[in-house]
């Protein structure tokens, strides 16, 4: 299963259509998460006082965990995010809070180094972004660097399209050239 996470706002949202292009080339059933239409706890002492208890307890079956079990048991990911200020929108930043569970997304060895349990082998981020400044530490870097050092999934690509929205900006070709570079 391929578990699609959209983070996409926009109904024309050209870094949701360049992420149908990667789905419409990988071969598995979709699951989509909407992030838009998740309704995140606020991640405040209560919160984390019940998923703590629940984590200790290993009751990792609650409704609360069930983002980072789809998450954990996908075969392949794939995030739509488009580039928002240096980074990517906040809703995937609750998103990954919500998935960062100890003993269902990864775990720690007696040393305190993470080790990943997710299932999937590749991880596919999908950006567009307006500008041509676009550091990837800052949105794609962030999310690689959690799903290498914590979930265990070492393949992660980005794909992307930049300087959508420059001024004389050819936007149709540039979607073109990067649907045309996809490599998956």
């Amino acid at each position: 299963m391929i578990l699609f996470v959209n983070a996409c706002v926009r109904d024309d949202s050209r870094t949701r259509r360049l992420a149908k292009e990667v789905l419409s080339r990988l071969s598995s059933d979709v699951k989509t998460v909407k992030l838009k239409d998740v309704n995140f706890e606020v991640t405040d002492q209560d919160y984390l006082r019940r998923r703590d208890e629940l984590i200790a307890k290993k009751e990792f079956d609650s409704e609360m965990f069930a983002l980072a079990r789809d998450f954990a048991e996908a075969d392949q990911v794939v995030i739509a995010a488009p580039y928002w200020d240096l980074s990517f929108p906040s809703m995937l930043k609750q998103y990954i809070e919500h998935i960062n569970v100890l003993g269902i997304t990864f775990e720690y060895t007696r040393e305190g180094t993470p080790v990943g349990l997710c299932r999937a082998n590749k991880l596919y981020y999908v950006m567009t972004a307006g500008g041509a400044f676009v550091p990837e530490e800052y949105g794609f870097g962030y999310v690689k660097e959690l799903a290498q050092s914590f979930y265990g999934i070492n393949e992660v690509k980005l794909i992307k399209a930049t300087g959508l929205d420059i001024y004389g900006a050819d936007v149709e070709q540039i979607m073109q050239d990067a649907i045309k570079g996809i490599e998956l």
